[in-house]
């Protein structure tokens, strides 16, 4: 499913025009973004839960020539189902 079959799916179960619900998408999208650089996690509970993570800098190998590369450390995101939607991914009900 892409954006705009999510907007259109959302829309027709809460009777919210498609443009209204690319709006709340959009806001989501950067509030969410602003949230994990501050270092916060954004939990829904029984759905998801993002958290931002560090991964530490390492040495990596180029497979094709074997020269060893230098990774630096950075941000990362870590996403986490909750209970209810593997329940439903499982095709029991929540």
């Amino acid at each position: 499913m892409n954006r705009s079959e999510l907007i259109q799916a959302i829309a027709g179960k809460t009777d919210v025009a498609n443009k209204d619900v690319d709006a709340v998408l959009s806001s989501l999208a950067d509030v969410a973004g602003e949230a994990m650089n501050s270092g916060d996690a954004i939990k829904l509970p029984g759905f998801l839960t993002f958290e931002r993570v560090t991964r530490s800098a390492r040495t990596a190998r180029n497979p094709q020539t074997g020269e060893e590369i230098a990774v630096p450390a950075k941000f990362g995101v870590k996403v986490s189902a909750g209970a209810v939607l593997k329940r439903s991914v499982e095709g029991q009900k929540p």
